[in-house]
Order: C-alpha cells, then sequence, then structure tokens
C-alpha cells in the first residue's frame, strides 16, 4: 500500500498492511536526521524511515508588499533562541490597543484575493503517492497574537462582541482560501486541517459555553465544506481538552491529535474505550519526558504501550505527541520508528475488530 492508501484506509475503517505513522519535528532535528542518515531533505528523511507523513499543498502569496518580519495578518516576528532550539515569537500585537468593534473592522484584514492558487494542481503531481492535507484554521491562536494573551482572554468575559468580530474575518479569509484550493485540486485533498489548542497541562484554557459560542458555529460551516469535498477532519489541540471531544465529533472531525496523554482526561485508554469507534487517534508517544530523556528501551516500551492502547482493531496513526524537540536524541528517534514498524503490521493492529 502506498502511504495514501494507508492513511484513507484507517480513516474509513479498514484493514492495512500496517498502521501508518507520521513524524512532527522541528528544523532542528530534521537536520540531525540529514546528518545521521545522509539526506538531503526532510522528504528523503521520511522516506528512508519509512514514514507515512502526508503533504501540505496551498497558494503562494502574489497580494501587496509585506515589511519584511511580518506576515499577512499584520503580526512581526522574532527568532528567539531558547538553548535547545530557536522559535518565531510575535513582537508586536497590533491589536493590542483596540477598544471597540469598529477597532477590529478597521484593521488591515487580508484577502484571499491575495494569493496564487494556480500552482497547487503541480504539487499535487509531486506527491500522488502521499495523503495529501490542505487548510489550517487556528482562530483563537490568531486572535491571541493579534490582540495579546491576556488581553485575548479578558475579552472573552468583558468584550466577547470584539472576538465575534475578529473570528468573522479570520474565517471568511479561511474559508474562502480552503474552498479556492478546493476548486484547483480536483477531489485530490485528503485530510483538511483544523486547530485550537483548548488544553493546558493541567485542565481546559476556557469554558465549553466559550467554545460554543465563539468557535463552534463558525467551525462547523468550514468543517461542513471540508466533508462536502470528501476530506477527512484532522483536529489539533493541545493538553486536557478531553471535555471539547464530544462537541468535536459532532462537529465532524475524524482524527484527534496529539493525545498527551500524561494531561488528565487524556488517558489513552479511557479515550479508546470513549471514543475509539469515532475517532482516528494520531500521535501518543509521549515527547516531554521519553522521547528526550528515556533510554531506548524506554522508547521502545512507549510505543508498544501506544499500540497496544490506541491501536487494538485499527484506528491508530502513531507518531510523537507534537514537535520532536533538538535535545531529542537521534537514537532515540530511530527507536520509534524502528519499533513502530516491527509491530505494527500485527493483525491485531491492521484488521478492523
Amino acid at each position: 500500500m502506498t502511504s495514501r492508501e494507508r492513511w484513507r484506509a484507517v480513516l474509513e475503517r479498514q484493514s492495512v498492511d500496517r498502521l501508518p505513522c507520521d513524524i512532527w519535528a522541528t528544523d532542528e532535528v530534521f537536520e540531525k536526521l540529514y546528518a545521521e542518515l545522509d539526506c538531503k531533505d526532510r522528504w528523503e528523511v521520511i522516506d528512508k524511515l519509512g514514514i507515512d507523513a502526508p503533504y501540505t499543498v496551498g497558494p503562494q502569496y502574489a497580494g501587496p508588499s509585506v515589511p519584511e518580519g511580518y506576515n499577512i495578518w499584520g503580526l512581526r516576528y522574532q527568532t528567539v533562541d531558547y538553548g535547545a532550539g530557536t522559535y518565531g515569537e510575535v513582537t508586536e500585537h497590533p491589536l493590542a490597543n483596540a477598544e471597540n468593534v469598529r477597532d477590529i473592522e478597521n484593521h488591515n484584514w487580508p484577502s484571499p484575493d491575495w494569493n496564487d492558487y494556480s500552482t497547487i494542481k503541480d504539487q499535487l503531481k509531486q506527491h500522488s503517492h502521499r495523503p495529501i492535507k490542505a487548510g489550517h484554521i487556528e482562530p483563537f491562536l490568531l486572535y491571541c497574537q493579534l490582540r495579546g494573551l491576556e488581553q485575548a482572554m479578558m475579552d472573552m468575559v468583558e468584550s466577547p462582541e470584539m472576538i465575534e468580530c475578529a473570528f468573522d474575518h479570520i474565517f471568511y479569509f479561511e474559508t474562502k482560501n480552503f474552498e479556492r484550493i478546493l476548486e484547483q485540486a480536483d477531489g485530490r485533498i485528503d485530510i483538511a486541517t483544523t486547530a485550537e489548542d483548548l488544553g493546558s497541562q493541567t485542565g481546559p484554557l476556557f469554558s465549553i459555553d466559550c467554545f460554543r459560542r465563539f468557535h463552534r458555529p463558525r467551525f462547523q460551516k468550514y468543517m461542513d465544506l471540508a466533508k462536502q469535498a470528501g476530506c477527512f477532519i484532522f483536529y489539533h489541540t493541545d493538553g486536557a481538552s478531553r471535555i471539547f471531544i464530544p462537541d468535536l465529533i459532532e462537529l465532524g472531525i475524524n482524527i484527534l491529535n496529539p493525545i498527551q496523554w500524561n494531561c488528565p482526561g487524556m488517558e489513552r485508554e479511557g479515550l479508546k474505550a470513549d471514543f475509539g469507534d469515532k475517532l482516528v487517534f494520531h500521535g501518543g508517544v509521549d515527547n516531554q519526558k521519553i522521547l528526550p530523556f528515556g533510554t531506548t528501551e524506554d522508547v521502545r516500551n512507549e510505543v508498544i504501550r501506544c499500540f497496544e492502547t490506541m491501536g487494538i482493531g485499527g484506528g491508530y496513526i502513531c507518531a510523537p505527541c507534537h514537535n520532536l524537540q533538538p535535545n531529542t536524541p537521534v537514537e532515540n528517534i530511530l527507536t520509534m520508528y524502528e519499533t513502530i514498524h516491527e509491530i505494527s503490521s500485527d493483525a491485531k493492529y491492521t484488521r478492523r475488530s
């Protein structure tokens, strides 16, 4: 089976030759893997390790000139070195001083007309054997970047109409953007990517009522568009987010990522028992403690544990639970994928129960 066939079979609840696996990692991690495996780019690494990573297609920007260091939303980024790795962090919040809906409306919101979608067909030709992802929407994260985290959280109570106004602009852009990608893709998009970090390490970041007011009605339109196009919906949420899962299922998601099982309510056994007939789980291999600090035997046991708790009867795509960090030993990364391939063709994981 090709990687695309493998993903689609798991998502369609069919038997597979082996369960698919994926990789999320920082640029520094890939640089280490290039050196270790004598590879020139990440797709060569992915193929060499037998990873079923999706390929993401999207438009090219062709709009008004954007100042260096900024993006189309008006956010300014700066590379920050944390010692173990570098990340791009927002240093200016263009809506930080907004006082009302009029100030939100007057922001220079981007237009999907600024994008050139004509290159998508060529992108698809290059990776026809891989599952194809497209679209990405993470509205509250973007609002926090535009407004500032503390003020954005306060707005949920003090100025909800400002969030709703901003969300309308964000969802309009992302929905139109995805719609135009679909028009160019001729039915080749397998997975629509959606996200919002709903949980922290210890509990939800906001209430289910806030989710239902701000997120759910707008996400429903986006997800309905994806479903009508025959896409499966991939949803990413970090942390302790169990309270939101029934709503996410009702919205129509198919894949839940990243399964941080050491957060309250996200235990693998419980998720599989309660939602395994409705969701495919993606991730689960702990990269907060085991992958960066454990032994190769710890890593091997962790992969086996993920298969035993989430993989029985199918419905699982094995991957680290978020980006592999630069302090992760290469030996542990290689052990993870070696173990995945050793056990993933076992009938109890590949056949639908």
